[in-house]
């Protein structure tokens, strides 16, 4: 298995206007142009039939603050448990698509279903990103998400783990020494908290097709 992956946390909102939210480790991005995603959920988890009804779902990324958050989204069930008041989280609500984010997650992804993918024991989402919202205090005066700052967390072999020091920054191992600007030099100063950017895809909003 590859590990460690993401634990996001997936919001969705029934007919009925009921939020939810689900915790997931299979997700990742899957293209660049357009921006897609995918994240793989069991049928029997109560958001499956959600998302398959109404296309759309939100990917809030997880931090060291909303680790207890994320493991209980991942083990209690939304049929009978309004996970967003157990956890005193707030919804956000997405620009782009019927179903909320997590307002205290650094980063929210709206996202269209485009295809679903029967695989076993799972069932594979891939979703066109509509919408990315951002809290500003992870962005720097230069408009630079600064990232490091969130304490993300990952998930490997049932546990959480918060992410170590950078060791690197793409393309360093070809570059010329001293070409590379030291750690931190362009941090800036950032946004207050709850502050939020969004950055939309430019398209048209399409749902997908069963």
């Amino acid at each position: 298995m590859l590990y460690p992956v993401p634990a996001v946390l997936v919001g969705c909102r029934d007919e009925e206007g009921r939020d939810n939210l689900m915790t997931a480790a299979w997700a990742g991005t899957i293209c660049s142009d357009p921006v897609m995603v995918s994240v793989s959920i069991r049928r029997e988890r109560y958001s499956h039939d959600i998302i398959e009804r109404t296309g759309v779902f939100t990917l809030s990324l997880t931090t060291e603050e909303l680790a207890l958050a994320a493991d209980f989204c991942g083990v209690r069930s939304g049929r009978d448990t309004d996970k967003f008041r157990e956890m005193k989280l707030t919804p956000l609500e997405s620009v782009k698509i019927r179903a909320p984010g997590v307002s205290e997650s650094p980063v929210v992804l709206e996202c269209l279903v485009r295809q679903i993918l029967r695989l076993g024991s799972h069932d594979m989402f891939i979703a066109e990103v509509v919408n990315v919202s951002v809290d500003e205090q992870y962005m720097n005066e230069n408009g630079r998400l600064m990232l490091e700052r969130a304490d993300l967390i990952a998930y490997s072999h049932g546990e959480y783990f918060t992410l170590g020091d950078r060791i690197g920054k793409f393309g360093y191992s070809v570059r010329r020494k001293g070409s590379t600007a030291k750690a931190g030099a362009a941090a800036g100063k950032s946004a207050p908290k709850g502050v939020r950017k969004h950055r939309e895809s430019g398209k048209p909003v399409k749902k997908y097709k069963k």
